[in-house]
């Protein structure tokens, strides 16, 4: 039987996770100069209702922490903090202390004070400069009484015509004050909804000497609000406090009827500012700005304009019963194309009732396939924000000034795909700010602005998501790379490479240009292990740097690891599947077409280019080259740089869906293969990767001589 408080706790830190990414979109905008009352308000909001929750679960570590931070943004939310760049830089830390402490009680691991603690002083250290000091009258009044309260002393906002009008009845309880909420939170969130009016009762607080624990709650209020918002809404503000007080909620019978209470005297304190921007429910919903104490005429109301569309309702699912899903989407692909295999046997006619229908179940198995890799995708936004961190971390280690410029955050990729490039990642984006950049003064010295710029950006391109990390430093030292290589022993030292070519030595194993070992560099396995990851993936990087101006690294990846759309050909007698999304077009050649390139090779003219032609036999093994390849099919494949390749095939047979197997963990990595599939007849087939069989192909198309041409050749002082 499942424990319901497991699933609620597991619940919490899922929208934990919702409200961590929130709270950096928030402190992002702040960043880009966008720090108006809502988005200091959602910032705010999201810590609140972290600390709220956490407080229900008993995790004092991170309600401890949320508390102080909630305290830090509040004096922001009130004015007296301005948000500039040493401010924000202490939020994202904050923020990043506080995902750390959110997956350490989600995983029961210790807390690691040592990290914690001082982030937590710096929070507590601000909060103290900005605090309003209160009069000093000497004396503590805790006379009984009844006292009123309006939280905007300037100007209340007026009724709203034909609100009902709410009493509500809010008395904490001792675990209310221990999870480290605060009532007076609830009551300005209660405040964003309507004309409210409140009464506090501490007829019931002892003197001094008698309070033997000061956080017993001993007092209580009663409030009355005229919304038109309804009771859900009024108890949504009080969710996390749910069990931790006692509250009612009903229609005021007679409305208002709090009697005038009198006016405190006046006394020497400062008169109160002007009232601090209030929170929302500490669920993270939607929000309002507080109303301004009169509005222009001619200008359109501040709550009005600050409200948001009501969020779409979703539902949480486990992952494994997505992917059980999709496991049995990809059944049902394979018993489409094994059906459609038997009715074409069976020599049914197109227009026959059967075809038709057999159509019809085509067109649904890919609707339907289509909908469960949509449940799958997700934006790559969390696993940018996760490098956003990196580059924090890495810039603090190495001493330079880096920003990091982000684009298609929204780009969906599965989910799967998401998590395994975070290593990858990780290390790519650790290797721009360490090495890409130049340091401060450097960067000063050569006219490039002191802050140096590293730009992740993610796109959709022929049926693959592209991710490219990007940076404005010094561009690769390819003389300094091919000289460390050579003393590596990595290569010989008369080896005559391209500039890709020595690109490429990044990528070897043991490889590194550090010139001492760091905490971050100098190892040489960083680069090595990016490659290994994204092959395993099946995918591709590619390096483009031009010296002085900076670096880029392209990862090209598939969108699914579950489904491809395929075209179906034959090469001597063997079966393969070629993503279609690599196909630029098809061809038939011409006995004209075919030229012949140096002793082994061929070309094929096509629109007044030549292009090297490839024996997709000749190259996988399944057969020597042909001797003539006149009249055979082409299939134009796209590279990596965008230009094409000629690849020849012995036939086209069909173009369908096919479910990818992997054969990573059997065989490990095949060269120019990117997994498997099984055909509608039951048959094994490979899908091939084109991109990295051209680039490692030997691009022979003509037969290797016999023994005899060979012998006769060389008596002739003459070799093929």
């Amino acid at each position: 039987m499942t424990d319901p408080m497991a699933e609620i706790r597991a619940s919490f830190f899922v929208e934990c996770e919702e409200l961590l990414e929130v709270l950096l979109d928030g402190l992002q905008s702040m960043e880009d100069g966008l720090a108006d009352s809502e988005t200091i308000n959602v910032v705010f909001r999201a810590v609140h209702s972290i600390k709220g929750g956490a407080g229900a679960f008993g995790l004092d570590a991170l309600v401890a922490f949320a508390h102080r931070f909630e305290t830090a943004l509040d004096e922001l939310r009130s004015g007296r903090l301005v948000a500039d760049g040493e401010v924000l830089r202490l939020f994202f830390t904050g923020s990043d202390i506080l995902a750390d402490l959110v997956r350490d009680s989600r995983d029961g691991n210790p807390t690691d004070d040592a990290l914690v603690a001082p982030v937590r002083a710096d929070l507590e250290a601000l909060a103290a400069t900005t605090a309003v000091p209160e009069a000093d009258t000497g004396v503590i009044d805790f006379q009984p009484m009844a006292l009123a309260l309006d939280l905007d002393l300037d100007a209340p906002p007026p009724p709203q015509a034909d609100a009902p009008v709410w009493q509500i009845r809010f008395r904490p309880e001792p675990g209310l004050y221990e999870s480290g909420n605060e009532p007076l939170f609830l009551i300005r969130a209660l405040r964003d909804l309507g004309a409210l009016t409140v009464r506090c009762h501490d007829d019931a607080v002892p003197g001094l000497e008698a309070m033997a624990n000061p956080e017993a709650g001993h007092i209580w209020w009663t409030l009355q609000l005229e919304t038109t918002e309804g009771e859900a809404a009024i108890r949504e503000v009080f969710d996390f406090v749910d069990g931790l007080c006692q509250l009612d909620i009903e229609v005021a019978p007679g409305g208002l009827d709090l009697p005038d209470l009198p006016q405190p005297e006046p006394t020497s304190a400062p008169e109160p500012e002007a009232a601090p921007a209030l929170a929302a429910p500490p669920d993270g919903g939607a929000a309002t700005a507080p109303k301004p104490a009169s509005t222009p005429p001619g200008e359109a109301d501040p709550r009005a304009a600050a409200a948001t569309p009501a969020p779409r309702a979703t539902v949480r699912v486990d992952l494994e019963r997505i992917d059980r899903l999709v496991n049995l989407v990809g059944e049902i692909v394979i018993n489409q194309a094994m059906l459609s295999q038997s009715v074409e046997a069976a020599g049914i006619p197109p227009n026959s009732p059967v075809r038709s229908g057999l159509e019809e179940f085509l067109q649904l198995t890919r609707d339907i396939q289509e909908s469960v890799m949509m449940i799958r995708a997700q934006p790559v936004k969390s696993l940018f924000q996760r490098m956003a961190r990196i580059v924090r971390e890495t810039s603090a280690a190495t001493g330079k000034e880096v920003r990091l410029r982000t684009e298609g955050e929204n780009t969906e990729v599965d989910k799967t795909v998401i998590e395994r490039l975070a290593d990858p990642l990780t290390h790519m984006i650790r290797n721009a700010v360490d090495h890409g950049l130049e340091a401060n003064d450097a960067r000063e010295a050569h006219g490039k602005p002191r802050e140096g710029t590293v730009s992740l950006r993610a796109m959709h391109r022929s049926g693959r998501i592209v991710i490219e990390i990007a940076d404005d430093g010094s561009g690769i030292d390819r003389s300094r790379v091919l000289d460390k290589a050579i003393r590596q022993g990595l290569i010989s030292a008369d080896s005559q490479l391209s500039d890709t070519e020595i690109d490429n030595l990044l990528f070897l194993p043991g490889f590194s240009t550090a010139d001492a070992v760091s905490n971050l560099s100098g190892r040489g396995v960083g680069m090595d292990v990016v490659r290994t990851a994204i092959q395993a993936l099946g995918g591709r990087v590619s390096i483009a740097s031009t010296r002085g101006k900076g670096t880029s690294f392209t990862i090209s990846l598939p969108l699914t690891l579950a489904v491809l759309d395929g075209m179906v050909v034959r090469v001597a007698g063997e079966t393969i599947v070629i993503p279609l999304s690599a196909i630029l077009e098809t061809l038939a050649l011409g006995r004209d077409d075919v030229r012949s390139f140096g002793p082994s090779t061929h070309v094929v003219g096509i629109r007044d280019r030549f292009l090297p032609l490839l024996d997709l036999g000749a190259e996988l093994g399944f057969r020597a080259p042909l001797e003539d390849y006149a009249d055979q099919i082409v299939l134009l494949v796209g590279q990596e740089d965008g230009s094409p390749a000629a690849m020849v095939v012995d036939a086209i047979d069909d173009q369908r869906q096919v479910v990818i197997k992997g054969l990573h963990e059997s065989y490990g990595r095949v060269p120019g293969i990117a997994a498997a599939t099984i055909l509608g007849d039951g048959q094994i087939a490979l899908i091939l990767d084109p991109i990295d069989l051209v680039s490692r192909a030997h691009g022979c198309t003509r037969r290797p001589p016999v023994a005899s041409d060979r012998i006769a050749n060389v008596q002739t002082g003459r070799d093929t």
